[in-house]
């Protein structure tokens, strides 16, 4: 594992070879990945459930990174990131804030892919003046309808992963159709792009605690999102078993300045990745907005 050095490196020219760094927060080391250009509002990327660094697609980072300065992290206790996972969304969302400071940043977008659209909620909310704009893709208010199933559908679709030899995401992130089923073996085969240095797995106790932060997220009373005041964009498939899509539906209704991109047909709970070419031109419209 390569730290934050004092030593000017060269920008990567792909997330397959951007080294990973560590920034002390609070005493505890967290892990991450930046890339891009050295100027404008950094881009920070909150992962999904059990996700580490190496579950971003290669195809988004890189595509953001064209134009924008990218920085994915291993929150709290998850990946090689030092100490334990919170499990509250709340206390994940601290961490994210904490971390962007340590990294010395006054003001940043965010883009929050499922349980990080979650964080990427209460941070907008509570800190106003550090996020500038938001991208929430496959995820869901407060309180939203199904979100408290996560757990349940997780771990049944985790166990029929094990016995035909799949990986989990091919189920939980991608439709079972021809079309589905090639768009989650394109996917799975650009995470492996990456060969030295990659990220550790998540442990089971770290996926324990997110799930239930997850749990406790779907089961809160409804979300007052008219505290939510900044630009923010809604992507999903049509079809996302994990974070229902109506969830996609009610966030840009309730937020005041949301903006939805029409539903990815054929797609679900990973719609951003399966329509990548899609969704990367369209986020850094909103962004460059």
């Amino acid at each position: 594992m390569s730290a934050a050095s004092s030593s000017p490196t060269p920008t990567p020219t792909s997330y397959a070879n951007t080294p990973t760094r560590s920034v002390s927060v609070r005493g505890v080391d967290f892990v991450y990945r930046e890339l891009g250009p050295g100027d404008g509002v950094p881009l920070i990327l909150l992962n999904h459930l059990s996700a580490v660094l190496d579950n971003w697609d290669p195809r988004v980072v890189d595509g953001l990174a064209a134009r924008r300065r990218v920085i994915t992290y291993d929150n709290r206790g998850v990946g090689a990131s030092g100490g334990s996972t919170p499990d509250t969304i709340e206390a994940m969302a601290l961490d994210t804030v904490l971390f962007v400071r340590a990294l010395g940043y006054e003001q940043v977008d965010l883009l929050g892919l499922s349980m990080g659209g979650f964080i990427a909620q209460v941070i907008a909310a509570q800190e106003p003046q550090l996020i500038r704009r938001v991208i929430l893709a496959g995820t869901g208010p407060a309180g939203g309808p199904g979100i408290d199933k996560v757990t349940r559908l997780t771990v049944k679709d985790t166990l029929r992963a094990v016995l035909t030899r799949k990986d989990p995401k091919q189920y939980l992130f991608f439709p079972d159709t021809t079309v589905g089923r090639r768009a989650a073996h394109a996917f799975l085969d650009r995470l492996k792009e990456r060969t030295d240095d990659r990220d550790k797995a998540i442990s089971i106790s770290s996926f324990r605690a997110q799930l239930k932060a997850i749990h406790r997220w779907g089961l809160q009373a409804p979300a007052d999102l008219s505290r939510i005041h900044q630009p923010v964009l809604v992507a999903n498939g049509e079809s996302d078993r994990m974070v229902p899509s109506e969830n996609t539906l009610d966030l840009a209704a309730r937020l005041p300045k949301g903006e939805i991109e029409p539903l990815y047909p054929g797609a679900g709970h990973g719609g951003i990745f399966q329509y990548h070419e899609v969704f990367v031109p369209r986020a850094l419209e909103f962004l460059e907005a």
